[in-house]
């Protein structure tokens, strides 16, 4: 690797490779700014599941036995909450909507037309609240569901404004996916502005120069603008883009930028005081950080293309636009990050500027205290960080899934307001019915769907089932089976995944020749909640194979790599497990997503690797001058300032997410911060350099030890 990176490193260490390279990387951002917008290419309605899921293929049978070009339905929910609702309110707000035309609904119910018993049907038990079903066109974009919303409530909510009693809210899938493009808009600008406001403090207070704040955020933001237009144009051939990617995508961006960052001008203020040249010093700090900062870079990569072999397609999106990322952080580690602290030279450490010749040690302070602790006392510093790390991964055994998206939204988002109106007033399982299709090779009689329904209906679980469509030909049948739970529930999908196994055998005892096929929303959480489990799996074993081999590539040696990837795993573990336990106790979630686990696995051991990586390449290097406790003892004490400084940016940058009013990305950014924690303190500071004095040992040839 060094042949191939010590040229380029070199080259731009000098002052003509400098100019270069920091035009070329100003060029490329305003040349590809020039392009499609990333906004554009968002989308709500992600098919996170494959087309093999059985939820998608009955969707896909039910769509070619019963066509309806479908489009995406909403609820409009009229309310008093002081008494019964005033039908007649309703019916203005309704009328203003109506009459305004709004391009992109394909339909509302109008009540007006409605007999009086007809129109009972949409009142609720209590009096209070009506319902009315919207129908929005198929094949809307993203930012229209927004538009749509936001002219149908501004209308309906001014009308509301003038009457008595009644409130309005739009809610269902349609109002739903407006409201989350909405805040998805708000809440990706304050994480920007809360990213760059954080890093920005923490750089001045741990280093105290203001240009060392700059720089790496000057860097940041020009490869963010090239990796966000990048991915814009890769939205312009054809990839979907999820919401919540780029979001971490961002913050990962920021991490991983400022941490290099941090690596290569604290090696550069070293080399400053060996050289004259603000040129050669940038030399030599770049061939002694240029590899293992790469390295880090390409674990991370490595790690984030792994995703291309989850089964669930939000994962492999990830793949493709993390992947992208990295590639530029990682040019951009080696390229423009040393050619900026080449422009700025000894002003970069103003006011305490690296003068040449008056090199002498740094005072290390905590670290150098620490380092002498743990390789004095590897048993007693490593056992504590150990057992403590055992008791929060043991929590991990608590960990319970939330499937309820709504339930995680702002309390007053219009959507949510309404949908808990709706979910406390009417059948529960009314939300979200489940569709069944029965496809029989005979012709089923009325008698034959009758059974079939009076079967499902001796389920507790079942509030309804009816026939909703049935095919000319008689031999498929479709139906609505509504839960008495909340469809979202853990309850609801334990008993419609039991159902669906059931049901064959079913149709069987009722003497119907034929299959069936389950969809809707809670027949997807089946799925998903199937899908994520395996992919777990697949995930931490291919990746951990995968740094493995990366890790034996670096080191050269068969032990260290295999107790580093042990630390990081564990450390993993325990973070989930604090991590369960903190955001409970702190914030009152006692459930967390399906996909925080695999989030958090995926950042903590791709970022927790890269220190590790840095205080054993150090180590490594001193092990050729040195005994094993002394050669660590050096590589803690002058790798724990500038990884710790690192770490506790790169934690304040991912509880950035903290911002964001989408629980899922609250959740995740505040366990990989407290993981970040963990590792850069217990793990990297204590636990591994235990295990090293444990099992590197010294021999007559050290060079041959590793």
């Amino acid at each position: 690797m060094k042949k191939l990176l010590y040229p380029i490193t070199d080259w731009v260490s000098t002052k003509r490779g400098m100019w270069i390279t920091i035009i070329v990387w100003l060029l490329l951002m305003i040349g590809l700014s020039a392009g499609p917008q990333l906004g554009d290419y968002k989308v709500t309605n992600f098919q996170a599941l494959p087309d093999e899921a059985k939820s998608i293929i009955a969707e896909q049978k039910t769509e070619e036995l019963f066509p309806n070009n479908q489009g995406t339905p909403g609820i409009l929910v009229f309310h008093n909450e002081n008494g019964d609702v005033n039908i007649e309110e309703a019916k203005q707000i309704l009328d203003g909507i109506l009459a305004e035309d709004i391009k992109g609904i394909k339909s509302i119910v109008d009540i007006n037309k409605l007999p009086p018993q007809a129109l009972e049907g949409f009142i609720s038990k209590d009096g209070t609240t009506m319902i009315v079903p919207m129908e929005l066109e198929n094949g809307l974009g993203n930012s229209q569901y927004s538009k749509i919303n936001d002219q149908a409530s501004k209308i309906g909510n001014k009308i509301a404004k003038t009457l008595d009693s009644t409130n309005f809210y739009i809610t269902g899938p349609a109002g739903i996916a407006g409201d989350t493009v909405k805040l998805f808009e708000q809440a990706d600008f304050v994480l920007l502005f809360a990213t760059v406001i954080i890093i920005l403090v923490l750089l001045i207070a741990i280093y105290r120069s203001p240009l060392l704040a700059f720089i790496p955020l000057l860097a940041t933001v020009i490869v963010y603008q090239v990796v966000n237009q990048s991915v814009a144009l890769m939205g312009a051939g054809g990839l979907e883009i999820n919401n919540s990617t780029t979001s971490i995508m961002s913050i990962l961006l920021f991490a991983a930028v400022i941490d290099y960052s941090l690596f290569v001008f604290s090696r550069y203020r070293e080399e400053l005081n060996r050289y004259e040249s603000k040129y050669e010093a940038m030399k030599h700090a770049m061939r002694s950080t240029g590899e293992p900062v790469l390295f880090a870079g390409g674990t991370v990569l490595a790690a984030m293309l792994i995703l291309f072999f989850a089964d669930f397609r939000e994962y492999q999106n990830f793949a493709p636009i993390f992947g992208t990322a990295m590639f530029f952080i990682m040019l951009a580690s080696i390229t423009l990050v040393p050619a900026l602290f080449t422009l700025f030279g000894r002003k970069a450490f103003w006011p305490k500027v690296p003068k040449y010749g008056q090199e002498k040690e740094v005072k290390h302070g905590l670290w150098g205290r620490i380092a002498k602790l743990v390789v004095n006392k590897p048993g007693l510093s490593g056992g504590i960080v150990a057992i403590f790390m055992a008791i929060t991964a043991f929590n991990v055994l608590n960990l319970d899934y939330e499937f309820d998206t709504v339930k995680k939204f702002p309390e007053d988002l219009p959507s949510r307001v309404g949908y808990e109106i709706v979910e406390a007033r009417y059948d529960k399982g009314e939300l979200a019915p489940s569709t069944l299709l029965i496809v029989s090779d005979k012709a089923m009689t009325e008698d034959d769907t009758a059974t079939v329904i009076e079967k499902l209906q001796d389920f507790d679980e079942i509030a309804s089932v009816r026939t909703t469509a049935k095919s000319e030909d008689s031999k498929a049948a479709k139906m609505s089976v509504a839960l008495t739970m909340n469809p979202y529930s853990t309850e609801a999908i334990d008993f419609i995944q039991e159902l669906r196994e059931k049901t064959p055998e079913i149709l069987e005892e009722l003497s119907i020749d034929g299959e069936a096929y389950y969809s809707g929303v809670t027949v997807k959480l089946v799925d998903e909640r199937d899908v994520n489990n395996g992919d777990i799996v697949k995930i931490v074993i291919l990746e951990t194979l995968l740094i493995l081999v990366l890790l034996f590539a670096l080191t050269r040696s068969f032990k260290m790599p295999i107790y580093m990837m042990a630390t990081i795993l564990f450390s993993y573990v325990s973070a989930l497990g604090l991590g369960i336990f903190l955001v409970d106790i702190l914030f009152g979630y006692d459930a967390i997503s399906t996909r925080v686990p695999v989030y958090a696995f995926i950042f903590l051991v791709a970022l927790g690797i890269d220190y590790n990586i840095i205080l054993v390449s150090r180590f490594i290097e001193e092990r050729k001058k040195h005994k094993v406790k002394e050669a660590l003892e050096i590589a803690i004490r002058n790798t724990g300032g500038v990884i710790s400084s690192a770490g506790v940016i790169l934690a304040a940058t991912f509880a950035a997410l903290t911002t964001m009013p989408i629980a899922d990305l609250f959740v995740f950014g505040f366990m990989v911060a407290v993981g970040i924690l963990l590792d850069t303190f217990l793990v990297r500071g204590m636990l591994l350099p235990s295990l090293i004095l444990l099992f590197e040992k010294d021999k007559e040839k050290s060079h041959n030890s590793l």
